[in-house]
């Protein structure tokens, strides 16, 4: 491919509209020459659309084909490795780009570098969670988030399956699931993407809606209850790999917790056993001791059966 033909293929990717006169005038050629090089790229793969009358012209479709990617082979190592990472990875969005390039682009390169590649993949492995659950709308899910747009989804939700229209603001990935925070009646809901059965794209907008980081880096709006968690140094040593707990003073945790999430924190304490103790609130602690004892119970009935 020569210079001019890359370079009308940057000009249509910047989204404006081009026509064949105006490109020929640029590139100091005729109109037929410009109409050739315009004939090449389409067989090349730009899907390019022509609009006609005074105010038409050709641009280039919202999902064409970039140019190709040029790596030195550290950052081909680099990009594959990062394909690995994502592999476990279940419907991430736009994910048709991993067997593209793990197919098309490995294929293209050269054989010393695809042995690198071979050869790294014995030598490092990712843990992640592994889950059953799909979440077949991620792609809608961004799109509708990066657009501002409603999207009406039927969902299942712990009282049944219930139909919601909501504005997405993102996606975020942890322990296994995807979930998307959408506003909804004057406030940002957290969904699990797993749980949407069916969703569509609509086409109002809301131009004023928070970007997924804006919202993650806002100070949570509802009161918290003060809370004093005490941990055994294992405790500690447990606790510096979640990201709740890591700002922890001498095996001491303090902060403020949302009445809200007092169901969620006394379940996650429980993995620690004896080695945290809530201290305040009582309410907290209370839970905390009831969800020991029933998780005591079963073993206590069993032992009793036994004798």
């Amino acid at each position: 491919m020569n210079e001019r033909r890359v370079a009308i293929m940057r000009m249509l990717d910047s989204r404006k509209k081009y026509t064949a006169r105006e490109l020929a005038e640029k590139f100091n050629v005729s109109i037929r020459t410009i109409q050739r090089d315009l004939d090449y790229l389409q067989q090349t793969g730009l899907p390019l659309y022509t609009e006609t009358g005074p105010h038409g012209g050709y641009r280039a479709l919202p999902n064409r084909l970039l140019p190709p990617l040029h790596l030195s082979r550290d950052e081909a190592m680099g990009l594959f490795l990062m394909l690995k990472l994502l592999e476990d990875i279940p419907d991430i969005p736009f994910g048709s780009v991993r067997a593209h390039l793990s197919e098309q682009y490995y294929a293209e390169l050269p054989q010393d570098v695809q042995e690198n590649i071979d050869q790294l993949k014995n030598y490092v492995s990712f843990r992640v969670i592994p889950t059953q659950a799909p979440s077949p709308y991620t792609s809608i899910i961004l799109e509708a988030a990066m657009n501002k747009r409603r999207v009406k989804m039927r969902y299942r939700s712990a009282s049944g399956e219930k139909s919601f229209e909501v504005f997405p603001i993102g996606l975020y990935w942890d322990h296994g699931y995807w979930y998307m925070p959408a506003y909804s009646r004057e406030r940002i809901i957290l969904y699990r993407s797993d749980r949407v059965l069916e969703m569509a794209l609509l086409e109002d907008t809301l131009p004023d809606l928070p970007t997924l980081q804006t919202w993650l880096a806002s100070e949570d709006p509802r009161e918290g209850v003060p809370a004093k968690i005490k941990f055994t140094p294992f405790g500690m040593r447990l606790a510096g790999s979640d990201p709740l707990f890591q700002q922890m003073n001498e095996q001491v945790w303090q902060g403020n917790i949302p009445r809200e999430e007092f169901a969620y924190m006394s379940r996650l304490l429980l993995k620690y056993g004896p080695d945290a103790e809530v201290v305040y609130p009582a309410e907290l602690r209370e839970m905390v001791k009831q969800l020991l004892a029933d998780s005591l119970a079963p073993y206590m009935n069993q032992a009793n059966s036994a004798h």
